[in-house]
């Protein structure tokens, strides 16, 4: 969520930043805002010259008894003044309200230095690591370099529909030993701390990371019981409102939410290995052959609450986390800085990292990691405090260490052998009993 002491202060400015993302920028009506804004100083400073009223007849109704003098009308007057301010009140927390839903449809503002762009077309590569591997042989894709070792399709769609797969054998524990080995860098090499985190969240916990009230429909929401067949009416009023998590971003950044944290105690570095779980209501015909997305996939996620004096640094530390694994994997790759119209709902500057994948000839993402400044915390109300009892909000980061579903797919298609065997990388083997090849 914006400041919204930002928009008051520089509307244009906040404009000119949005218009970086899309162009005629459509996500504040600024014509609602102004009158909006315009009847809550009007409100506000009738209510402000009510209350000193109030103030002033109460001093002249303590004058007026002290001398025995009759109090009636100026008390009389304190009442309906009271009235006046009762009704103000109410009116105020209603135009509050409206406020807030404007800032709650506001995406962040990207940073100065984001590449202006409409879409990934402007996004700017910065580096690349490592040299894609000359094959002897036609590099077929992870589909079918996959199903032999026990990557099925078919078992996943015929359990849970499209874009949902079955791991089984030699390819599920070669998924298993991505995510432990992620985990074992993250913790044991870069200090986060492991965490293992509720799949089902609440709405407030959504509207703190941004994810709601926007995207709602890129979610799966969760029903108990009876109310499952309330269908689009949401359910009986008794039911909780409740979603599977897309990410575990969620819940690790949520874990601080409503807290003001001690400023010595940061940052703040959390770890988690879930599945995540996304309906893709927008991406109809996209990728739809193999893993690359699917709606349910697991994620190693890495999240960062810092002072907002160190987010910067953080970010390109993050960054650096999520490479380390790729380079321990021995898997080529790039790095790329979105342009401000290819980011996040959320962030105010991310990088994305893509892996080679042979059989396509390309690189696709396989981590991304965001700065989201305050605009996480301002949701959720997290601060943190100085040795001098100043607070303000802390700044969040995020990103994927990495989504294992894409790094299996890396891993199968880059060291595919012609046999049908697949070259375990050196860093995996521990993980499978030392084997150096996976066979059918």
């Amino acid at each position: 969520m914006l400041d919204i002491n930002q928009l008051r202060r520089d509307l244009d400015g906040v404009i000119a930043r949005l218009e970086t993302r899309k162009s005629p920028q459509p996500f504040l009506d600024v014509e609602r805002f102004c009158t909006l804004e315009a009847e809550r100083k009007r409100l506000q400073t009738r209510v402000e010259e009510l209350q000193a009223r109030r103030n002033a007849l109460s001093r002249q109704i303590g004058q007026l008894k002290a001398k025995g003098q009759d109090c009636a009308e100026p008390m009389a007057e304190v009442g309906r003044i009271g009235e006046g301010l009762t009704e103000g009140a109410a009116v105020l927390e209603h135009l509050q309200a409206e406020l807030n839903e404007i800032l709650m449809g506001l995406p962040n503002l990207p940073q100065p230095d984001v590449p202006s762009g409409a879409d990934e077309s402007a996004n700017v590569e910065l580096r690349r690591w490592g040299t894609p591997r000359e094959f002897g042989f036609a590099p077929r894709d992870h589909v079918e370099v996959g199903a032999p070792l026990g990557l099925d399709f078919e078992t996943g769609a015929r359990l849970s529909g499209a874009r949902f797969t079955f791991l089984r054998g030699a390819a599920a524990r070669l998924h298993r030993a991505l995510a432990q080995f992620m985990l074992d860098v993250q913790t044991g090499e870069h200090g986060y701390t492991e965490c293992w985190t509720p799949y089902i969240v609440n709405r407030e916990v959504l509207e703190g990371t941004g994810q709601l009230p926007k995207f709602k429909d890129d979610m799966f929401w969760v029903y108990r019981g009876s109310a499952g067949d309330a269908g689009a009416g949401g359910g009986s009023e008794e039911q909780a409102e409740q979603y599977l998590i897309s990410t575990s971003e969620i819940s690790l950044t949520n874990s601080v939410r409503e807290q003001i944290l001690d400023a010595a105690s940061l940052p703040i570095k959390l770890t988690a290995h879930s599945p995540c779980f996304r309906s893709e209501a927008g991406s109809a015909g996209r990728d739809t052959r193999g893993m690359i997305r699917q709606h349910q996939f697991d994620k190693v996620e890495m999240v960062q609450i810092t002072h907002p004096e160190h987010s910067d640094a953080a970010l390109e530390q993050m960054v650096g986390h999520a490479e380390a694994i790729l380079q321990r994997l021995e898997l080529p790759y790039r790095v790329v800085l979105l342009c401000s119209g290819d980011m996040g709902f959320g962030s105010a500057k991310t990088y994305d990292l893509e892996v080679w994948l042979p059989a396509q000839g390309t690189y696709r993402e396989i981590s991304s990691c965001s700065n989201c400044e305050a605009f996480q915390a301002r949701r959720m109300r997290t601060r943190c405090r100085s040795a001098q009892g100043k607070t303000e909000f802390v700044h969040t980061l995020n990103g994927s260490g990495l989504a294992v579903g894409r790094t299996l797919v890396a891993v199968l298609e880059n060291f595919q052998r012609a046999d049908g065997g697949i070259d375990v990388p050196a860093a995996l083997r521990p993980y499978l009993g030392g084997a150096e090849v996976l066979q059918p």
